[in-house]
């Protein structure tokens, strides 16, 4: 059988093989209204291999019109059949970062919703071109490898809800064939052509890199490779800490003879003994890289050092790295 082309819609065959993983659980679908998720929503319940299938809707009340749009999709969950719910981000919006704030609330809304409706599984219509620019984004934020990778097909999130991505290898354009062919509107978000947000700007200068040969294709073909490299310097990193790595909660000593393992590893090895602090979330990949930097000078050249990065300190002496919480900062005294 021939390769799909990018403007054939998904076949139920295919259909039935990306949505696998499903097969007899409870399943809520992220239906936003727009293309991608209405087509996913109908590929689901065409497929029917599901255990239950629910869909919800969230509301972030960030412009006039987007309850009006919610209301559309549970009109079209509806008449599927599906039951829908409508979720309301209520409260004061931030200024700035509102695209990381709004995602964060979804995700909240839609957990909190699932754990209601007793679903496991949350499913969210990422396709392709959704994988492309964020590979792009996280290039131009300067990611490593793990960022590199862009989304995950299928991630355990914290509660342990799985979520579930199968659309990733999907260009956006056979899912728009797919609710075409049926007469099935779908509405479109305006801030997504809103070059206020950084996906809206960069999604503008797509067509430009595709001509010089970055497609979609070739940047989805690039995260799969980097997720390939990135689970084979994860499993030494497994080793590497099995091996040089003591201590729990927070207090932790790494051999300082790590120091002599590829640069990349005891990076990594850094960053796991740091995560117990969640302050090392958000930290920038180039000011771990200085400290990893400076603990090697130090090991190499013999001499102690001790440093503090994310609320914790670190110190590295003839034989060991030792990592615990930082002492709080004493406050100031008034002059």
């Amino acid at each position: 059988m021939s390769a799909a082309e990018p403007s054939d819609p998904v076949e139920p065959q295919e259909a039935a093989r990306l949505f696998e993983p499903l097969a007899g659980v409870s399943v809520l679908v992220a239906l936003s209204g727009g293309a991608d998720s209405v087509a996913l929503l109908w590929l689901l319940w065409r497929w029917g291999g599901a255990g239950r299938l629910i869909a919800a809707t969230v509301d972030h009340g960030l412009r006039e019109g987007s309850h009006d749009e919610a209301v559309r999709a549970g009109a079209f969950a509806a008449s599927l059949d599906v039951p829908h719910a409508i979720l309301s981000w209520r409260g004061n919006k931030p200024e700035t970062g509102i695209e990381a704030e709004a995602r964060a609330a979804r995700y909240a809304l839609l957990e909190q919703h699932m754990a209601v409706e007793g679903a496991g599984w949350l499913v969210t219509a990422h396709t392709l071109d959704d994988q492309a620019e964020t590979v792009l984004l996280r290039l131009a934020a300067g990611s490593g490898p793990s960022g590199l990778r862009g989304m995950r097909r299928l991630v355990k999130r914290s509660n342990g809800i799985m979520h579930l991505r199968p659309l990733l290898q999907v260009p956006k354009s056979r899912l728009v064939k797919v609710i075409q062919e049926r007469g099935i509107p779908w509405s479109e978000d305006p801030m997504n052509a809103d070059p206020a947000f950084a996906r809206a700007r960069l999604r503008r200068s797509m067509d430009v890199l595709a001509r010089e040969g970055l497609t979609n294709k070739r940047l989805a073909i690039l995260a799969q490779r980097m997720g390939r490299m990135d689970e084979a310097v994860e499993a030494a990193v497994d080793q590497a800490w099995a091996r040089h790595v003591s201590g729990t909660g927070g207090d932790f000593r790494i051999a300082a003879e790590a120091f002599g393992l590829p640069e990349e590893i005891t990076l990594r090895l850094l960053r796991r003994a740091l995560a117990s602090n969640e302050d090392i979330l958000s930290l920038r990949l180039d000011r771990l890289e200085a400290l990893a930097g400076a603990l090697r000078d130090a090991f190499h050249e013999g001499a102690s050092l001790v440093k503090t990065l994310a609320g914790m300190r670190v110190a590295l002496t003839r034989n060991e790295l030792r990592i615990t919480p930082a002492p709080p900062r004493r406050p100031r005294s008034p002059s």
